[in-house]
């Protein structure tokens, strides 16, 4: 038979051709300085591992790195980071560890340096601010110090390994992944860029159940440019007789190859299997493949069976010595036990040779299950018992917590959780934490008192779990633990517990909507608490919390009498986080007496302070609000330079993702996408991944849609904000920007009626919290009557008076809300700020638009009112400063503008606007350049036959007449007159005219 390309395990690569190619094609491009990922998703024993061995030796071949790590199943809490731990290691003795000379990879590589020391409880929660002043709702703290540290330090190492040479790193077995690996998986692919860098992961597809952890981490993946998914299905009937054909190398006759084809039902591990039973003249054909498997198995000598049962109860891959210790076994005795199973390939050698693997998970899970109910308990106590004599080395915690469990020994299986809890505290990983914490929390009760861990309490483990479920992105269940805590505290004679409880759930409420009330309540009961008690650190800390909510609520007198209350204890008693995060406080409260001066002096004291204490997440705190203050004064410039330097701030840190370094980002998109530099925008709001909330992740990528919708990627911005969609009722400011963003769309798109349904329901959401959101409030105003003017535009052109006139009132409505917002409360000094007053303008020239062509007037008013810096929003003014000077017959104004306009248009890269300006200038037969020439006559938007048509149409022609015309048949003239109404979002041909009539796109 002819020669077929076969893998190092000797199994031949049959059918998989297509797969290869494409994976073939990622080498390339990864090589050439493309970045990449491949997520291979198969059943088991489909022949995932065999791809990506293929892949790997290809890759080699070639010069290239190949790091692989794999994920194992340990019960319900798994190993953090153990795939990249064992992938990094393998960077050893191939002349590039000084790649790894980074001290948060100690995490993974404990023999590096020393781990830091663990300061996850050393210092209250922080929590993520929203943009503008939101009551009720201030920042979460998403990741802590640690964690962050690591993502960015393995993401360097594997940047500084491509540099040398391509670099290929394989993640195995994905649906095993822990949090905290999926967390930095994720963190890792969402940064590939020009790294000689292809990452490929495996994961079981028929192992993911609905509410399986991976799910929503593979739906945010697939999304990634540079992420490609490959399904690696089972054979056909036609490719599984022919990878049974190779298997057999031509010594299997038809009706074996039939068979095993058939009852492997295109899986290559069952054929395999199969085969290899069926080859043997003692064994029938099992009636399942459990039955196929055990019989490989039982086919060996009792020794052998016994070490595979042994080794079964403790994963999938086992040490030699673990199993030589467990199983008291001399090393002859262990040795041809193990030399007969790696023989009959139930167990393969891995690593350095000390480690045995099952071949295959499947092989794995059928020995395990088919031992006794005894033999199990047996067999995890003797693990357990192994690694409790081993607790010091990293992971055995977790090990000894789940086979204490499965061995009924409840008392270890507590003290196991609780050490593992903070084990993965300090390796940051909150989410292994977590899980580990609730295993405490349900094993605690089981537990006699006197068994329980003396170095923790059940109150501990609360306020623990609360933390971590904040910390890991989770605050419903952070509030489920903090309201626990609080009830155990209840019970507890001292009050500083009970404060100290309390406060811990005040904060975990702030963090949702709708829980503002009951943060109020809390967070006062714990001010009776420590109200007539002497400063301490709990103390300082209420009062802190305290003030933060009733500045919220805009009582600002008591508020800042909390606050300067919390200053005054912490410096007592050397709270220096409460004291600084105090000094936040009354900043903001001065600012919003229109205080702007002392606002500033007071924000630049609480980060002077926070940075000599070291509170980082405080000092980060204090550069958000000194930038947003000089952002709502107009002082871009300033802006610019302060969110720039809070965002390097956070990075040298280690919390580029964190609370305050996302916050900063938002505001660093913001304040780029309003001075014109849109590369960095667009750099800025790259997606966080990793330990990041969906909605945290929500927040930023809907202000990124700003430049988005700018530079005219509508298909990506559409698709955004579908997916965003079901977070407005959790963060109002995914809302407001999403609906900004999607109804300047929408009217780019020629569809005003849209803009004007996303403008409405983005303005009934703001009016959820009043004046609090002015600017947006105005915005939405302008927004709105711009759509209705083009509404009214098209029903003039139409000649449908009756949708005009309705287009009109409900305009003119619009630009009442933008009045009426304004007038609700003035946050500086009684005065607009700049923005507040250009977007104002803006509102009452577009009222001139409404009643017909637009007031020259009206419409300088706004460019002047932009000229604060606000680049894009003023090239817009000029743009509709140029179309009333066109109506006014003042052409050589009108040509000044648009020019200008242009000009931005085509640095901004903003092809909607530039396209906009240039159908505006060939309408009016002014020159955009400076040579004199007019725009060319050409519709690129429309195929030359789809100008045709439309043009014909356009003349009153039937279908049958524009077909007869163009030499074609009359449902051809249909199919373009479709694809011609989509492009322009009409629903009838008549409305299609008018729309690109009205666009310019006809004469």
């Amino acid at each position: 038979m002819p020669d077929v390309p076969r893998l190092g395990s000797g199994i031949p690569l049959v059918a998989r051709g297509r797969e290869m190619s494409r994976l073939r094609a990622a080498i390339d491009h990864a090589a050439a300085g493309s970045a990449g990922a491949v997520v291979i998703a198969g059943d088991a024993g489909v022949g995932k591992t065999r791809l990506v061995e293929e892949v790997g030796r290809i890759a080699a071949t070639g010069g290239a790195i190949v790091l692989s790590g794999r994920c194992v199943d340990v019960g319900e809490a798994g190993l953090p980071y153990l795939p990249f731990a064992e992938a990094l290691a393998q960077v050893r003795g191939r002349g590039h560890d000084e790649v790894l000379a980074k001290p948060a990879l100690s995490m993974l590589l404990p023999d590096l340096a020393p781990v830091a020391r663990d300061a996850a409880f050393s210092e209250p929660q922080r929590f993520v601010p929203s943009f503008g002043k939101v009551p009720g709702t201030e920042p979460r703290r998403e990741q802590d110090v640690g964690q962050l540290q690591l993502f960015d330090a393995v993401y360097a190492s594997l940047t500084e390994l491509a540099a040398a040479s391509l670099v290929v790193l394989v993640i195995e077995d994905l649906h095993w992944a822990d949090s905290s690996t999926r967390g930095l998986l994720s963190f890792l692919l969402s940064r590939l860029r020009a790294q000689r860098l292809l990452i490929l992961c495996t994961y079981r597809s028929d192992d993911l159940h609905r509410r399986h952890p991976l799910r929503p981490l593979l739906v945010e993946l697939v999304r990634l440019s540079a992420v490609e998914r490959l399904d690696l299905a089972p054979f056909d009937k036609t490719d599984a007789k022919a990878f049974v054909a190779a298997l057999g190398e031509g010594g299997v006759d038809d009706d074996t190859v039939r068979r095993v084809a058939e009852q492997s039902e295109g899986n290559a591990f069952f054929a395999e299997e199969l085969l290899a039973t069926l080859s043997d003249p003692d064994c029938g054909i099992p009636a399942s493949l459990v039955d196929v498997l055990l019989s490989r198995v039982e086919r060996l000598g009792e020794p052998a069976q016994q070490v595979i049962r042994l080794a079964s109860a403790a994963g999938r891959t086992v040490r030699h010595e673990t199993l030589r210790t467990v199983g008291g076994l001399d090393d002859i005795e262990l040795e041809e036990a193990l030399r007969e199973a790696v023989q009959h390939h139930v167990m393969v050698t891995s690593g350095d040779q000390a480690h045995y693997s099952f071949r295959h998970a499947l092989l794995r899970e059928a020995v395990y299950g088919d031992l006794l109910p005894g033999e199990r308990v047996r067999m995890h106590a003797a693990y357990a018992r192994y690694l409790g004599s081993r607790q010091d080395e990293r992971g055995n915690a977790a090990g000894l917590a789940y086979h204490s469990i499965e061995s009924n020994s409840l008392p270890t299986a507590l003290k196991a959780s609780v050490t593992a809890s903070k084990e993965a505290t300090r390796l940051g990983a909150p989410g292994e934490a977590l899980r580990h914490l609730e295993q405490a929390l349900r094993l605690w009760d089981s537990v006699d008192p006197e068994a329980r861990p003396t170095d923790t309490d059940e109150l501990t483990l609360l306020r623990r779990a609360s933390w971590a479920a904040g910390t890991s992105g989770d605050p419903e269940r952070a509030i489920a633990y903090a309201r626990s805590a609080v009830k155990v505290a209840a019970k507890q004679t001292d009050p500083l517990l009970r404060a100290e409880a309390s406060r811990r759930l005040a904060q975990s409420l702030m963090t949702v909507d709708g829980g503002e009330d009951e943060a109020r309540t809390v967070i006062e009961a714990a001010w009776k608490e420590v109200a007539d008690l002497p400063p301490s650190q709990t103390r300082a800390w209420v009062l802190a919390v305290q003030a933060r909510m009733l500045r919220a609520d805009h009582q600002f007198e008591l508020a800042e009498e909390r606050a300067r209350t919390a200053v005054e204890d912490g410096r007592i008693v050397s709270a220096l986080g409460a004291q600084a995060d105090a000094l936040a406080t009354l900043a903001i409260t001065a600012e919003a007496k229109g205080d702007v001066e002392r606002a500033s002096d007071l924000l630049m004291e609480a980060r002077d302070l926070a940075a000599r204490a070291e509170a980082i997440t405080v000092e980060l705190r204090a550069r958000f609000y000194l930038g947003l203050n000089q952002y709502e004064e107009g002082a871009l410039d300033k802006a610019v330079q302060a969110f720039d330097d809070g965002v390097r701030r956070a990075k040298s840190a280690g919390l580029s993702w964190s609370d305050f370094g996302l916050e900063l980002r938002v505001l660093q998109v913001l304040v780029h996408y309003e001075t014109g530099d849109w590369d960095a925008a667009e750099e800025a709001a790259e997606q966080p991944r990793g330990r990041v909330s969906n909605i945290v992740s929500g927040r930023l990528a809907a202000t990124g849609l700003h430049v988005m919708v700018g530079r005219g990627q509508f298909a990506d911005a559409e698709r955004l904000i579908a997916n965003l969609r079901p977070h407005w009722p959790l963060e109002l400011q995914i809302a407001l920007n999403s609906g900004a963003a999607g109804a300047a769309m929408a009217c780019w798109r020629g569809r005003p009626e849209l803009a004007v349904e996303r403008v409405t329901e983005a303005v009934n959401w703001s009016k959820k919290v009043g004046g609090a959101w002015l600017m947006s409030g105005i915005k939405f105003g302008a927004l709105g009557a711009a759509a209705c003017a083009d509404i009214a535009h098209k029903a003039t052109l139409k000649r449908d008076e009756a949708a005009a006139a309705a287009a009109v009132a409900e305009g003119e409505k619009f630009v009442e809300h933008a009045r009426n917002t304004a007038n609700l409360g003035i946050p500086r000094n009684g005065v607009l700020g700049p923005e507040g007053r250009a977007w104002l303008a803006r509102a009452e020239a577009e009222l001139t638009r409404l009643h017909g062509r637009g007031d020259p007037d009206a419409w300088k008013a706004v460019v002047d009112g932009f000229d604060y810096g606000s680049v894009y929003e003023q090239a817009l003014a000029r743009w509709r400063f140029g179309e009333a000077l066109l109506g006014a017959d003042r052409r050589d104004e009108a040509q000044r503008e648009l020019r200008a306009a242009h000009q931005v248009a085509d640095h901004l890269g903003a092809r909607p606007f530039a396209d906009a300006v240039a159908q505006l200038a060939r309408r009016g037969r002014v020159s955009l350049s400076e040579d004199g020439s007019v725009p060319r006559d050409t519709v690129d938007l429309f195929t030359p036959r789809e100008q045709s048509v439309l043009r014909l149409v356009a003349l009153g022609q039937t279908n049958r007449q524009v077909g007869e015309e163009l030499y074609i048949s009359e449902k051809t003239v249909s199919v373009h007159l479709s694809r011609i109404m989509a492009k322009l979002g009409a629903s009838r041909r008549a409305e299609a005219v008018a729309i690109a009539y009205d666009r310019g796109l006809l004469d």
